[in-house]
């Protein structure tokens, strides 16, 4: 997959080409369905599939105060892009002066000009683009009768509230990530830096790698989870490439905590040296909430019996 940012140097052999554009946080469900139009039809045409996204998120610049935290952030963002098998990947920078194009100026800048668009794959429900947000598939249509290009646009799916970024926030925020596995059509991820933590772990016998603050994704909710842990800077095809974890989210009230982490414990496996690497956390599972024990042995117990359930759990995942 190729990735530029600006659509007037798109190379030329990704021009002309099927074309579709949205932020796609978190690359879910119906995302997938659009990309996947977009894909068909590139195909059927001989020419390139090619996604226009923006970065950062256009809430953050117009409306910073209630933007979104992102469930897939960055370079996570464009990975699950790639994933999908599109030829090539705008990443326009958003800005306020980005923001005052008209709707016509963004299709046909953007579109037409830079990209040569043949066909032009919408949602049904895209709307809001442009200067005053009164871009819509209406104007879509007409731009595309004006000036050469086609316009699929693809029906809602199912239950569109239920396939959407902020229905998949809402289900992390409240610590059920197989829901949020539902909508996203995988499992979470969360990816950072394996930085050193207060070692209680490795005391207790379960050594745990923690991840740094600056981790990328949406952290659920506080709890405990069964889950994958992959380290990133191995070859895919190593044996502890992806391992059985059991993973912790929360501040440790056990031990009086006040800062929260997300910690994961390899399962059955206390001779890995992680610090420094990057590694995915994949949420599988809630097993149960953070607990506050008032003793070691009580929470010792409740850490067996979490490796038990974590495996029950990715036997069968």
């Amino acid at each position: 997959m190729l990735r530029w940012t600006d659509p007037a140097a798109t190379p030329d052999a990704l021009r002309p080409c099927v074309a579709t554009f949205g932020n796609f946080d978190g690359v879910h469900r119906g995302h997938r369905v659009v990309i996947g139009t977009l894909l068909a039809e590139a195909k059927a045409r001989g020419l390139p599939a090619v996604a226009v996204t923006f970065d950062p998120h256009p809430i953050q610049v117009l409306h910073p105060e209630r933007a979104p935290e992102l469930i897939s952030p960055g370079s996570l963002h464009e990975q699950l892009l790639e994933e999908t098998g599109i030829d090539g990947l705008v990443v326009v920078p958003f800005t306020v002066d980005y923001a005052q194009q008209s709707p016509e100026e963004f299709i046909l800048s953007t579109f037409v000009t830079g990209l040569g668009v043949k066909a032009l794959i919408v949602g049904a429900d895209t709307k809001g683009f442009g200067r005053g947000y009164t871009g819509d598939v209406d104007l879509i249509r007409e731009l595309g009768q004006r000036h050469g290009f086609d316009v699929v646009v693809v029906p809602d799916q199912g239950n569109a509230a239920r396939w959407s970024s902020s229905a998949a926030r809402e289900r992390l925020r409240e610590g059920d990530v197989a829901g949020a596995a539902e909508i996203l059509g995988r499992p979470h991820r969360v990816v950072g830096v394996v930085v050193h933590g207060f070692h209680r772990g490795r005391e207790l016998g379960y050594p745990t790698a923690n991840l740094e603050r600056r981790s990328r994704g949406v952290v659920p909710a506080d709890g405990v989870y069964a889950g994958w842990f992959t380290r990133l800077d191995l070859p895919p095809d190593h044996p502890d490439h992806r391992l059985p974890a059991a993973i912790s989210v929360g501040t440790n009230p056990t031990f009086d905590g006040t800062e929260r982490t997300v910690e994961a414990y390899c399962l059955d496996r206390t001779d890995l040296d992680l610090y420094g690497e990057t590694v995915a956390v994949d949420f599988v599972e809630h097993l149960r909430p953070t607990l506050r024990f008032d003793s070691i042995e009580e929470l010792l117990d409740a850490m067996a019996g979490d490796v038990v359930a974590a495996h029950a759990v990715l036997a069968s995942a």
